[in-house]
């Protein structure tokens, strides 16, 4: 739903023309001067200006080189009465997109906007598509020979022109965003806006808002209204990350968008119809958290239709040779010697192969893009790797320190115990720190931490 943002100083026009425009379909905002249009702006999301000339303090074309400062591409057509078509034929010289002659009728007018608001909507289009070139996301970019990943390929290659709703499962690091916009950029949905939700990173009211955009006054410091991400991706694809740390009572609005494709902003009772295919990932067993009885049962189907499972790092040892030397070229640039990197020693190879990875591919990276940083020759060998990644491996259990007789669960326990202890260590027990270290949420490494109720210290 476009929005129209009216101003004139005549307190009794505007309500005019947003009733003419709202008749339409579209959505007004008015202002009676240029200032409360510019404050406006600041805090909504507009399509269009629709601007008298003629205004005491801050006329049209002074709003219009404001506007045009901060978005050179937001179209504005100025009103303007007969006497004053020079200063029209200004504003267009200065980047209006139209004027139009008052008086004029409503037919005209409904035109004019028409017209704006479909150059503006393919403006927004280019935009996205400069940002957010297509070859990034290609398979061919998604790196990976095995068979794991080979299967992921096929997947993604068999979804990505469908419209169904699509569930990627992996450990964290493992590259669920990227896989969510492979098969964005090579859907019919191309074009269309890709929008990224992390639901871990808001609180609960926040993540509303967030989602579902809320209208003025819908509470305390919503000074104006706001679109969501929902909206922002109609005719797209949303993506939902960390679903599994949705709280319950979005879930209950969530799965009401998911069958009827309508929503109401946060103190908003206008039903908002949207087109969006929705792309949800978690590193969480969702199977468990229902049987938990922390996540709906009935959300937990409507996600499911098309499951994509990611394999961490450790499951496929072939394809780190390859991820080598796809960051490696990603980071050449960050050398500050002019030697560049060439390759990677025997030895330091067979460290990456020994390692564990916890956080994955995502792990890796930081690692090749530090050492590119530092390495000072041209190829890169053990000396050269961080310092906490060597001491990791020097901390290595030995496996003939296992007994014989011991279990497959017990030595994991013990394993994944030993690593949550030592990272809270190296983080000086700040849990969000050694969250980031174990490459796995907060929550996520706070519930291990109870489940083998460890010493947490006092830090969050």
């Amino acid at each position: 739903m476009d929005t129209v943002l009216i101003v004139d100083d005549e307190k009794n026009y505007p309500p005019i023309l947003a009733a003419v425009l709202q008749e339409e379909g579209y959505e007004t905002l008015t202002a009676n001067s240029g200032q409360e249009a510019l404050e406006i702006l600041k805090h909504s999301d507009v399509d269009l200006i629709l601007t008298d000339y003629k205004m005491p303090t801050m006329n049209g074309i002074e709003l219009l080189e404001r506007v045009k400062d901060e978005d050179p591409d937001l179209p504005v057509i100025m009103m303007t009465a007969h006497g004053t078509v020079e200063k029209a034929v200004e504003a267009m010289q200065k980047g209006a997109y139209s004027y139009i002659l008052k008086p004029f009728d409503n037919d005209r007018l409904v035109l004019w906007v028409s017209k704006a608001n479909a150059v503006y909507r393919l403006i927004k289009e280019n935009r996205r598509l400069r940002t957010a070139v297509e070859s990034q996301y290609q398979f061919g970019n998604i790196i990976g020979k095995s068979k794991p990943m080979r299967d992921v390929f096929d997947k993604i290659s068999k979804v990505a022109p469908a419209t169904a709703t699509v569930l990627i499962q992996g450990e964290s690091g493992t590259g669920k965003e990227l896989a969510a916009k492979s098969i964005h950029f090579n859907s019919p949905r191309r074009n269309k806006p890709f929008v990224a939700v992390n639901c871990a990173a808001l609180v609960e009211n926040l993540l509303e808002s967030e989602l579902f955009g809320h209208d003025k006054g819908a509470f305390t410091g919503a000074i104006s209204m706001k679109k969501g991400r929902f909206e922002l991706a109609d005719g797209g694809t949303l993506f939902l990350d960390e679903i599994g740390e949705l709280p319950q009572s979005l879930q209950v609005k969530l799965l009401r968008v998911l069958q009827e494709k309508i929503f109401e902003r946060v103190g908003g009772i206008k039903p908002i119809a949207v087109d969006i295919r929705l792309i949800a990932a978690t590193n969480k067993d969702l199977k468990e958290e229902v049987k938990q009885g922390r996540f709906r049962e009935d959300l937990y189907f409507r996600l499911d239709v098309v499951n994509i499972v990611l394999p961490p790092l450790r499951e496929r040892p072939e394809d780190i040779r390859l991820l080598i030397n796809h960051f490696m070229k990603k980071y050449a640039d960050q050398r500050t010697s002019e030697i560049p990197v060439t390759g990677i020693d025997s030895e330091a190879e067979r460290l990456f192969h020994e390692y564990g990875w916890p956080g994955n591919v995502r792990e890796l990276e930081n690692i090749i893009e530090r050492t590119m940083i530092f390495c000072p020759d041209a190829i890169i060998k053990p000396s050269d790797l961080p310092k906490d990644f060597k001491e990791t491996m020097n901390d290595k259990i030995p496996l003939e320190d296992i007994p014989a007789t011991a279990k497959l669960y017990d030595t994991l326990v013990m394993v994944e115990k030993r690593m949550i202890e030592r990272a809270l260590q190296r983080a000086d027990y700040v849990q969000s720190h050694a969250a980031e270290i174990l490459g796995i949420g907060k929550s996520g490494l706070n519930q291990k931490i109870k489940k083998y109720k460890l010493d947490a210290g006092l830090k969050q």
